[in-house]
């Protein structure tokens, strides 16, 4: 009898554990303010780290495909990506603003506001594109020379840079829209989103660079357009999950009005963030440049080791995006010690993930390079830079968590101050400093990287426990 008791338990156990993990994924409406903290950041965490893990097997397939056509495609992809990350620095910051407005309306049981609050930024994201858009069509070329590329490279990759930054509204919109879906509690819907647009991603990819099949032959710039494409279609998603009821965040015309009460939020909430990561990825523009210097190798070398590290990284984002999310939402249930505790808990999710993720960089980096390359110079730098940035993994599993949670809280002008010490004051300067006046070269680059990163770690977790960001209002 005991024996039969106890398997009937385990068998209930393994049961409600499937019952959970389908309502993750089918984004089975759910309260995260209440009940088990376990349980509330599993039913997020889950859709949000597939999410991610659908974006890191394409940022990868994609770097193998594109590294198929030489050095300087690679290198044009690098220095491409150093721009565009601008872009993902404005839109990651509407995004996070997004998230924590929507959230904290959510947490107050206020789905109109929620809903409005969407609609101002959806069309604030929308209005940023378009200069960007018309800079990248009609100076692709001026953009690769100022980023440091040689003339081959400005050949081959000009109108890839055109097309990405053309189509930048894609990138915009596929970040506003997850968002705001994370911020009311469909992560499900996020993850189908986004897996819509890199699943195109990689069957037009190899279509399109290759010519497979009735597809032509376009070479780097065909990865522009599957890339685009597949974008543009996980948006098209978007909005129809989001005008036909079919999520929490169903917006009617009644919503699609301005207030400016609203629009002040927006801004002040937005404006951090934005800074936040044009703080961040900024710096890593002029880190690319400062690579660029040694050479396409150098910086092959570095984009195939970044693209490894956002492999792992996305899904450690997607634990972060949960973080943000419990947080957001119990501040406006008025459960700042529950928002506390989500916090510590995902992190520590995180760091045992990216631990074990480390020891395979560390101690195998070689054959994880050569898989997308076999010029041996291009390696070389690729496993020295996925080696030191490795080294900084476990730092980096709890930083990324905290300054995910400020910004759920709506505080993302703390997490914007840690952002200018440490990649401005400090990065900026030693990777320079390494890389110029010691023999280090690019390797200098990616010890400062590493140095960096650990140390806003260690920062932003002294700043989140001193509390004040649960008094922020947004």
């Amino acid at each position: 009898m005991p024996g039969k008791l106890f398997t009937d338990s385990k068998k209930m156990k393994i049961l409600s554990f499937w019952k959970i993990l389908k309502s993750a994924f089918m984004g089975t409406e759910s309260d995260y303010t209440t009940g088990s903290l376990s349980r509330s950041i599993f039913l997020l965490a889950v859709p949000m780290v597939l999410e991610m893990a659908m974006e890191s097997i394409f940022v990868v397939v994609d770097i193998f495909f594109v590294a198929r056509l030489g050095s300087d495609a690679i290198s044009a992809v690098g220095l491409t990506e150093a721009i565009i990350t601008l872009v993902y620095a404005v839109s990651i910051g509407l995004s996070m603003a997004a998230t924590a407005m929507v959230a904290r309306r959510v947490g107050e049981k206020k789905m109109d506001a929620a809903c409005n609050t969407g609609v101002h930024i959806i069309a604030f994201g929308i209005l940023l594109t378009l200069p960007i858009s018309v800079v990248g069509i009609f100076w692709s070329d001026d953009i690769l020379v100022l980023m440091g590329a040689s003339k081959s490279v400005v050949e081959t990759g000009s109108s890839y840079t055109a097309i990405m930054l053309g189509c930048n509204i894609s990138i915009m919109l596929l970040f506003i829209n997850n968002a705001v879906f994370r911020g009311a509690g469909d992560a499900s819907l996020a993850m189908r989103s986004l897996w819509i647009a890199n699943g195109l991603n990689l069957i037009l990819d190899p279509c399109l660079i290759f010519g497979l099949g009735p597809f032509p032959e376009l070479g780097l710039p065909g990865a522009a357009i599957a890339t685009s494409i597949g974008r543009g279609c996980g948006v098209l998603y978007q909005f129809y999950i989001l005008f036909n009821g079919s999520s929490r965040m169903h917006i009617l015309s009644r919503h699609i009005q301005f207030h400016w009460s609203v629009f002040k939020r927006l801004m002040r909430v937005s404006s951090g963030a934005v800074l936040q990561y044009i703080l961040a990825t900024g710096s890593w523009v002029i880190m690319a440049r400062l690579i660029a210097q040694f050479g396409s190798e150098a910086v092959a070398g570095y984009t195939i080791a970044i693209r490894v590290v956002i492999f792992t990284i996305m899904p450690a984002w997607g634990m972060a995006n949960a973080s943000a999310t419990l947080v957001g939402q119990n501040l406006g249930a008025g459960k700042p010690d529950r928002a506390e505790k989500a916090v510590w808990h995902t992190a520590g999710l995180n760091l045992i993930f990216l631990m074990v993720v480390s020891v395979f960089f560390i101690f195998f980096p070689r054959p994880i390079i050569g898989f997308f390359t076999s010029d041996s110079t291009v390696i070389d730098f690729g496993v020295l830079c996925l080696r030191y940035l490795a080294y900084g993994y476990g730092f980096f599993a709890y930083g990324l968590v905290v300054a995910q949670s400020f910004n759920g809280a709506g505080d993302t002008f703390t997490p914007s101050a840690i952002n200018l010490f440490c990649y401005w004051v400090l990065q900026l300067p030693l990777a320079w400093m390494l890389s110029t006046q010691t023999s280090l070269g690019a390797e200098g680059v990616f010890m400062a990287i590493m140095v960096t990163e650990s140390t806003l770690a260690i920062v932003s977790i002294a700043v989140f426990r001193r509390g004040k960001w649960k008094g922020r209002v947004v």
